[in-house]
C-alpha cells in the first residue's frame, strides 16, 4: 500500500503542526470540562496533556486501573502546576453498564457538567488468523466494550441532566476502523467492532445537528503505545508521534472542525488543505456516505439512494 492511498491531502503529517496546536487561540478550551476514557496512559494521557495546554478547566481521566490513573494525574498536576486546570481520576469500566451509570451519577451529584467526551478506551482482543476459531464469549466481549460501552457512554453524555439548553456538546471518537491487514492479526474483533461503532456514530450525527452535539471520528495513526509495544518490534513500523492525534483531538472538539460533523477522518491529513479542497467540500455536500464507514466502491448507501428513480 502506497502512502498516497492513505491520504486525501498533499501533506501527510506524522507529528503535530501549527493548525492543530492546542495553544492556538481558536482552539481554546477555557471553562470546559473534558472526560477522556482510557486516559491514564498512551494516547489517552497525551490527549489529556493537549487539553491542558488548551486551557481546559477540568480534565477527567477514566480507566480501569486506579494506580495508573493516580500516577497519570500526579504527572499532569506536576507538569501543569502553574495552570488552574483541575485533574480528576475516575476508576471505571466502560464494558460494565453499572460502572458507567455510577460514573455519570457521581458527576451529576457533584454538579459536574461534561462539555467534551473523548472516546478512547478500547478492547483489543481476542484476535487471530482464523476468526471462526475464536471463542464467542471472548469475541463478544470486544463488541460489549467497543460498541455497547461506547454507545452507553455517548448516551449518558448527550442526556446529562445538567445540560444547559442550547449548550453545544462535543463528542470525539478515536478509532482505527477501516484498517485492513494481510495477514490480519488485529482485524477480527477490534477493527470490526470499532468500525461498527464508528458507523453508528455517523448515523447518530445524522439525527443530531452539529449545533447540539458535534460528532467526529478520527484515526490516530500508528502509535507505539503500551499495547503496541507488546505486539510489535519498535523498528517494524514508522511510528507517528503521540502529539499528532493528541492535538488533533483538541482541534476535533473545536468549532473549526464543525464542517466534518459525523465524518471519519485521519489525524495525518492536513486540516487546512482538506478544507480548501473544493472537490472534497463538494463530495461532503453531495455524498451522504463520503468519509463514513460503508461499502468500498459505493458513493452512497441510504434509503434515499434506493428510492431515487
Amino acid at each position: 500500500m502506497s502512502l498516497n492511498s492513505l491520504t486525501l491531502t498533499r501533506t501527510y503529517h506524522r507529528d503535530t503542526y501549527p493548525a492543530i496546536s492546542p495553544t492556538k487561540p481558536s482552539l481554546n478550551q477555557a471553562g470546559k470540562t473534558i472526560l477522556i476514557t482510557g486516559g491514564g496512559s498512551g494516547i489517552g494521557f497525551e490527549i489529556a496533556r493537549s487539553f491542558a495546554k488548551a486551557a481546559a478547566s477540568r480534565i477527567i481521566i477514566v480507566g480501569r486501573r486506579s494506580s495508573v490513573l493516580d500516577a497519570a494525574v500526579a504527572k499532569l498536576r506536576d507538569e501543569f502546576k502553574d495552570s488552574t486546570a483541575e485533574f480528576i481520576p475516575r476508576q471505571g469500566d466502560i464494558g460494565d453498564d453499572s460502572s458507567i451509570t455510577a460514573l455519570w451519577d457521581s458527576l451529576n451529584s457533584q454538579n459536574i457538567f461534561v462539555n467534551v467526551l473523548i472516546l478512547n478506551a478500547a478492547h483489543l482482543y481476542p484476535n487471530g488468523p482464523d476468526t471462526l476459531r475464536i471463542d464467542k464469549g471472548e469475541f463478544m466481549a470486544a463488541f460489549n466494550v467497543n460498541v455497547g460501552g461506547n454507545f452507553f457512554m455517548s448516551s449518558k453524555f448527550v442526556n446529562q441532566p445538567l445540560h444547559p439548553k442550547g449548550q453545544q456538546l462535543n463528542l470525539v471518537n478515536v478509532s482505527t476502523a477501516g484498517i485492513h491487514m494481510n495477514p490480519a492479526p488485529f482485524q477480527n474483533t477490534y477493527s470490526t467492532s470499532k468500525a461498527a461503532f464508528t458507523a453508528l456514530l455517523g448515523r447518530i450525527a445524522d439525527e443530531h445537528p452539529v449545533e447540539d452535539v458535534q460528532i467526529i471520528s478520527f484515526h490516530p495513526g500508528a502509535l507505539y503505545s503500551e499495547s503496541a509495544s507488546a505486539n510489535f518490534d519498535k523498528n517494524l513500523v514508522n511510528w507517528d508521534e503521540m502529539a499528532l492525534p493528541a492535538d488533533y483531538a483538541v482541534w476535533a472538539a473545536s468549532p473549526e472542525a464543525a464542517w466534518l460533523h459525523g465524518r471519519f477522518v485521519w489525524a495525518h491529513w492536513d486540516v487546512e488543505e482538506l478544507k480548501s479542497d473544493q472537490d472534497i467540500l463538494k463530495r461532503l455536500e453531495q455524498e451522504t456516505g463520503f468519509l463514513k464507514v460503508g461499502v468500498q466502491g459505493l458513493a452512497e448507501i441510504s434509503i434515499e439512494a434506493f428510492m431515487k428513480k
